[in-house]
């Protein structure tokens, strides 16, 4: 099935949860079951489908953009954040002459799956239907996934429409696991420069019932700190 095949891979975090194993490594190269958490998100993309993926940098982002040259199987974009962090919304639309104006792929690089039926990628490009949504999400559901805590969260209606809660009661069915399907206009009210978050985009489109959720048939892995680190090398092996 086709999809986009542009993605933005979010990767210029500082990872200080992750530490010590981030004190001398971007969290993008820190290593699960032998293989960093950016060539991971990268395989399943190229997988999907995708031929050029922006990458964003800014910790110790001289080693990421020598183990990015490293791939020889797709085009990879540099969009440099070396002089300041600009968050989800502002790394995105920092990228924005990069990424072009068809859809893309979103993606975070420390979401991990093992698919039970369906590969992931493929559920969402599947649900995706740009005439009715400009954003689309991939879901896992509470109690299926390590890294699901606290009550952030969606509530899905039966067309597919998300409503994003922060409220511990009643409790969301849902999380977002940090890919998605986005059009990139969608940032074009957005500030220009600087950093900003995704959300007040979500809950724009939101209110326009034009967010949407494609709920993944896989086991989700968030790999946040160390100790997650050694639950997921456990289950991948």
């Amino acid at each position: 099935m086709s999809g986009p095949t542009t993605a933005m891979v979010l990767a210029a975090g500082l990872g200080t949860r992750m530490r010590p194993l981030t004190d001398s490594r971007p969290k993008a190269l820190v290593e699960v079951a032998g293989r960093t958490l950016i060539d991971r998100v990268l395989d399943e993309l190229v997988e999907a489908g995708v031929t050029r993926a922006v990458v964003n940098v800014h910790h110790f982002a001289d080693q990421m953009e020598a183990h990015l040259a490293t791939r020889p199987d797709l085009e990879v974009l540099i969009s440099d954040e070396r002089a300041e962090l600009l968050d989800s919304g502002g790394g995105i639309q920092h990228a924005r002459e990069k990424l072009g104006e068809e859809p893309i792929f979103v993606a975070n690089i420390d979401s991990l799956w093992i698919a039970e039926r369906e590969p992931p990628l493929e559920t969402l490009k599947r649900a995706w239907n740009p005439e009715r949504m400009d954003i689309l999400l991939l879901l896992v559901r509470r109690g299926n996934g390590i890294g699901f805590e606290g009550p952030n969260g969606f509530f899905m209606d039966n067309h597919g429409r998300l409503t994003h809660s922060v409220l511990p009661e009643p409790p969301t069915p849902y999380a977002n696991i940090g890919f998605g399907i986005l059009k990139p206009q969608v940032l074009d009210a957005s500030p220009k420069t600087g950093p900003f978050s995704i959300l007040p985009v979500w809950h724009r489109l939101q209110a326009e019932g034009r967010l949407c959720g494609a709920v993944m048939d896989a086991f989700w892995m968030h790999v946040g700190d160390p100790a997650a680190r050694d639950a997921a090398e456990q289950r991948l092996s």
